[in-house]
């Protein structure tokens, strides 16, 4: 019978390699939470954040003209003062988010969800709505019978009708 004599050396390399595929297995299931990004003040105009993890980020009184947030989370971002006119805001998170005296001017909103968004003095004129979940959204009354006449469809993802969320007449 032959014996094989394996190096110290080798069975120490071994055991360390071993130790790091373990490791790397047992955190690649967490994922990392997003950083918050300050864009406080920015001319941000045309800018492409579609897609994006921007979870409580900032964009208080940024120039956002024309931006594009297709599909991304902005779940709890303040948007306070925020130029919005143009933005395409489809698809798009933004549940606790905060929307007060910001401009939605011509915003596409198709099928967002702005469950429990604070938008008093949000200013909604010519904004593109079908499908948005408004669930306990702070409104002006004005600023919500603005939005009840343009109000039509049901959020895919809450299966929420747009005008019952919006409690329209």
């Amino acid at each position: 019978m032959m014996k094989f004599k394996i190096p110290q050396l080798s069975l120490s390399i071994f055991s360390i390699l071993l130790w790091g595929v373990m490791g790397i297995i047992a955190i690649a299931p967490f994922t990392p939470p997003a950083l918050a990004l300050d864009y406080n003040k920015e001319i941000l105009i045309e800018a492409d954040f579609s897609g994006r993890d921007l979870t409580d980020s900032s964009f208080t009184k940024a120039n956002l003209r024309q931006s594009n947030f297709s599909n991304s989370n902005l779940t709890g971002v303040s948007f306070f003062a925020a130029n919005l006119e143009s933005a395409n805001l489809e698809g798009t998170n933004l549940t606790n988010s905060t929307l007060d005296s910001a401009r939605l001017i011509k915003t596409n909103l198709t099928n967002a969800i702005l469950e429990g968004a604070f938008a008093a003095n949000a200013k909604f004129d010519g904004a593109i709505i079908d499908g948005a979940d408004f669930t306990d959204v702070l409104l002006r009354p004005d600023e919500q019978k603005k939005l009840c006449k343009v109000a039509k469809g049901t959020n895919p993802t809450t299966g929420r009708d747009t005008r019952d969320t919006l409690y329209c007449p």
